[in-house]
């Protein structure tokens, strides 16, 4: 993909992508042939940048798709689900603090961040709902981790260091809650 790191992270959240998830329709590779097939079928997933309209995208993908289609072939384009991403909000100072105090008292190092691409469409649904909250999103994917693959694990030990932080996070919130209103 790059060997260039800028390129790497913005290919991972900001960049459009298209997988092809499944298809019908197309023979193995061992059976393969240059034969005429009654149909084939593709599903795709696309990602887009939080800041595209995902429906205003998909009908315009059903027209570059059907129009001008080669061979008379008859086109249909069905859109399952479309989501509209989400940016995070720039952490506000307290948390952006005890993110970081935590993450020293439990990892001994600095606490890190990235983005990643659409993969969690809820987050905008309440980037929606609640414009003015902070979110910290995480989760546990220690050392040889694979996530959603088949060999998915918990790795207790980062499982037991991120509870700490996260308890570590809303104490230092409840804090600075009681704090401000006194």
């Amino acid at each position: 993909m790059s060997d260039q790191v800028a390129e790497l992270v913005l290919g991972g959240t900001w960049m459009p992508t298209v997988s092809y998830t499944g298809q019908d329709g197309l023979a193995s590779l061992v059976a393969a042939g240059n034969v005429l097939r009654t149909h084939t079928s593709m599903r795709l997933s696309i990602r887009t940048p939080p800041t595209v309209d995902p429906m205003a995208l998909a009908e315009e993908i059903k027209k570059v798709v059907s129009t001008d289609v080669p061979y008379g072939a008859k086109v249909s384009f069905t859109v399952e689900k479309a989501q509209k991403g989400w940016k995070a909000p720039k952490l506000a100072p307290w948390l952006s603090s005890a993110v970081q105090t935590a993450s020293h008292a439990f990892y001994s190092k600095a606490a890190l961040s990235t983005g990643e691409g659409g993969s969690i469409p809820f987050m905008g649904l309440l980037g929606e709902m609640f414009p003015s909250a902070q979110f910290v999103i995480t989760g546990v994917l220690g050392p040889q981790s694979n996530a959603h693959g088949p060999n998915e694990f918990l790795h207790v030990d980062m499982a037991k260091k991120l509870t700490g932080c996260c308890a570590q996070v809303l104490t230092d919130h409840y804090k600075a809650m009681k704090g401000s209103a006194q």
